[in-house]
Parts: C-alpha cells; structure tokens; sequence
C-alpha cells in the first residue's frame, strides 16, 4: 500500500509532467526541469522566443482544500526568484523573464490553469 508522502510526490510529478506537456503544446521549449539552487527549486524553466519563464506548477488531487495556485506563498516565491537569479547569472541570460504558475487539478478530465506573471 502507498504511503501519503508517495502518494503526495506522485501527484506533484503527474502535474509537473502535465505541465510540461501543456508548455510544449503553446510552443515553449523545456530548457530545465527542477532546477535547484541552495534551499529552492524551480519546477521548469522554459523559453519562448525571447522570453525565458520560470514556473511553479502547483497539483492538487481535487479542489477540496481548495486551488493549487493558493498554495504559492511568499516565502515560495522569493525562492524561486532566488534561484531564477542565479540561473540567469549563470546563463548569462540578459533578455525578458517572467514567472509564472500553472495550476493542475487531477479531476476528470484534468483541469490546467495557467497564470502569467504570477509575481515578481
């Protein structure tokens, strides 16, 4: 029988693969998935055309506890900025970013909301 924390990771991947598939079907090129730095990850890093996004995709089973997407805090967010920086440093990156959230709800049919510009 699985456990909670491996049923929770499985969601997260099943929602990260989801994502991925969602980017590329709008045309973004996967450039890196979870991207550490330090303390912080970053779910996907993707590119489309001059524009580099970092995004943290949220999952969640159902909507009973609520939206994905409310689960990115403050704390979450200044990590991935963190980590957005030093990838851009490193890849000397010196075009536009932006950060962005996608949302899964593993209902049936999946529910996939994408959030532009989600923070900064």
């Amino acid at each position: 029988m699985a456990s909670p924390i491996n049923n929770h990771i499985h969601t997260g991947q099943t929602g990260e693969r989801m994502a991925q598939l969602y980017l590329q079907e709008q045309g973004y090129t996967i450039l890196e998935k979870n991207y550490r730095y330090k303390r912080a990850e970053i779910d996907i890093i993707a590119r489309k055309d001059a524009l580099l996004v970092f995004v943290e995709v949220k999952t969640r089973a159902s909507d009973t506890f609520g939206f994905p997407e409310a689960a990115v805090n403050s704390r979450k967010e200044k990590l991935v900025v963190d980590a957005a920086e030093e990838f851009i440093l490193a890849n000397g990156w010196e075009q536009e970013i932006r950060f962005d959230i996608i949302s899964v709800t593993l209902t049936t049919p999946p529910a996939i909301l994408h959030f532009e510009d989600a923070f900064h």
